[in-house]
């Protein structure tokens, strides 16, 4: 992409020539030579989990400035574990982002992800799902003939990406294949409406320069040079690399290295700079802090996270986490020599109830707005703030709160004991004066608690919508509340946690078509496993099963289910793909309005 959110930049110029003074990193970007206009864009692909950069399938109008600006984007940002970002930006570089948080990582396998672009709409597809149709005027103005693009880069706004950490490079992202498909309404045989034909394929086997250039540019805003030599093809598939100046291509020899490391009351939690063999990051005696003594070490889902739990630890004293013998997953692994990282103590927990004022200072008895990072308890990863100084909005006694918005945020984040919560959310409608030009879902602890929500359509302007859930299930420390944007951008004034002392074991939190899925049981288990499920109303269902690597290996669609308790037996030796060996799996029911997941463990 070579567009930003328009939200996150005072100012940008562009250049399509080099950079008349090398930059210290060095990217790739793949483009075609030809343009098109219309069609169905599909790619198969793995992105990089690296926080500070992207990995990217566009296309994009090459031929003149921001005033005759066309691209339409599918972004991946290694910042997140499951964020899938969409974009059309047309003339004046005006930019139309959407979210979709998806069921397993982009990161860790493939997926098939594509975008149709037609006259009357743009519509993003997940693994063969619609994601989201974009089809309000500005469709009208994406008419300029569009290359087909895929980059890996490191963008220097951290505000949208996150931290560049250069310890995480050599970072790669694979791509399997791309198609193209012509637009040829009511003569088509593939995609919506059998309105596109197939007119080619590119396997990446080799470098067809027929079809394809590698880049050799860069651009304002951009922390690295497109090189040639980082758009690699191996074993069928196109690899794009971003590294430093001196180990260039596809090419690891860097050993992982600390990045930081935090301790609260008898757990220090310690994160790589790049994914970590499992049997290596979990050997005791590769950890040493003086003077306390470590117990076990269990590494976690994003194969970058250790938690250590330690005894002895004064949460009052400074002390050093020291690491050695740690590898990471490259074909020949490189391992850790040593690295030091103090720790950051963290004695005071948060206390509840927690109230956010989430773009402002404190103000009444809101704690101020945060960025999130191992420093901080609370916090937004992305978005930007407005303020409305002496505002009054309706229905509230709170203007000081509503007074500011947080927009264009992807996630919130609040580290609690696992336990059961209540969370409020605060919405203020401040810019918009009529229905359907804001429209958002919003996911609390992965499951969608809110959808299509339109403040305005709600409440109108400048009044406060508030919406409370109860019995929010935390189980890995960390309440996460994420935002997708549907039309425009997601905004929010406060957010409110609390302690909910009649919450029950599992989470029972209905929303007004919702459902509800226990833990398996037994768990572990050998074979088969029971899944009790809970429905309020009818609902349109489906099971599916993933490996730790996010590979879907079962799937069932269990139709039109009516209310009521019901169970679900999983039977593995009875699958296709069987037998499956022992390990971390993860369930996951979807519904019309909501999804929710849960691991269980096998062992064979």
């Amino acid at each position: 992409m070579k567009a930003f959110l328009l939200f996150f930049i005072l100012t940008i110029l562009f250049s399509s020539h080099n950079s008349l003074i090398a930059k210290d990193y060095k990217g790739a970007e793949y483009r075609t030579k030809e343009a098109f206009t219309y069609g169905r864009f599909e790619v198969r692909m793995k992105t990089s989990y690296r926080e500070g950069m992207l990995t990217s399938f566009f296309t994009y109008y090459d031929g003149g400035g921001i005033g005759t600006w066309n691209e339409i984007d599918i972004e991946i940002l290694g910042r997140y574990s499951n964020d899938f970002q969409m974009n059309t930006i047309t003339q004046g570089q005006t930019n139309h982002v959407g979210h979709y948080q998806m069921a397993t990582s982009p990161h860790y396998d493939y997926h098939t992800y594509a975008f149709e672009w037609t006259p009357e709409y743009v519509s993003w597809f997940v693994d063969g799902i619609e994601v989201l149709k974009q089809t309000d005027t500005h469709i009208q103005n994406l008419t300029l003939p569009q290359k087909i693009m895929m980059n890996i880069w490191n963008p220097t706004y951290d505000n949208w990406v996150g931290t560049f950490y250069p310890e995480a490079l050599p970072a790669f992202a694979y791509y399997d294949w791309v198609s193209y498909y012509s637009y040829s309404p009511d003569s088509g045989s593939y995609g919506t409406g059998n309105n596109f034909i197939h007119n080619w394929t590119d396997e990446f086997n080799d470098w067809d320069t027929t079809r394809w250039d590698k880049a050799t540019h860069t651009f304002v805003g951009n922390g690295c040079d497109f090189i040639q030599e980082n758009a690699v093809f191996n074993d069928g598939k196109l690899v794009l690399c971003l590294t430093n100046n001196t180990n260039i291509g596809y090419i690891d020899v860097k050993a992982p290295t600390l990045l930081w490391a935090r301790a609260t009351e008898g757990i220090v939690e310690a994160i790589f700079s790049e994914e970590v063999q499992e049997l290596s990051a979990e050997t005791k005696t590769n950890y040493t802090i003086p003077g306390v003594t470590i117990n076990s070490v269990e590494l976690q889902g994003d194969l970058k996270t250790v938690l250590i739990s330690v005894t002895g630890l004064d949460l009052n004293s400074a002390k050093n986490l020291i690491v050695i013998g740690v590898r990471d997953r490259a074909a020949s692994p490189n391992i850790m020599t040593g690295a030091v990282k103090t720790i950051h103590m963290v004695p005071n927990p948060l206390t509840f109830p927690l109230k956010i004022n989430c773009a402002d200072s404190a103000a009444l008895d809101f704690s101020a707005d945060q960025k999130w990072n191992y420093q901080t308890e609370y916090g937004v990863q992305d978005g930007s703030n407005t303020l409305y100084p002496g505002q009054s909005f309706g229905g509230t006694e709170e203007d000081e709160i509503y007074q500011s918005e947080k927009y264009g945020m992807v996630y919130y984040n609040t580290r609690v004991p696992n336990g059961s919560y209540k969370v409020k959310l605060m919405f203020a409608e401040n810019y918009f004066t009529s229905s359907g030009k804001r429209i958002f879902d919003v996911y609390i602890e992965q499951n969608r608690v809110i959808q299509n929500l339109d403040i305005f359509n709600q409440v109108g302007i400048q009044n406060a919508y508030e919406v409370e859930f109860e019995n929010i299930l935390v189980q890995d420390g960390i309440l996460n509340i994420y935002f997708a944007a549907q039309v425009n951008l997601a905004v929010i004034s406060g957010i409110v946690i609390n302690q909910d002392p009649n919450g029950i074991e599992d989470s029972k939190y209905f929303n007004e078509q919702g459902f509800n899925i226990e833990q398996n049981y037994p768990n572990p288990f050998n074979g088969k496993t029971i899944i009790n499920y809970s429905l309020k109303s009818t609902d349109n269902l489906s099971f599916e099963l993933y490996n730790i690597l996010g590979e879907r290996i079962f799937y069932r669609d269990l139709g039109f289910i009516q209310p009521g308790n019901y169970k679900f037996e999983l039977d593995t030796t009875a699958l296709i793909q069987s037998p499956l060996t022992s390990g971390i799996y993860f369930y996951v029911f979807t519904g019309l309005v909501q999804r929710q997941s849960k691991k269980l463990v096998l062992l064979n």
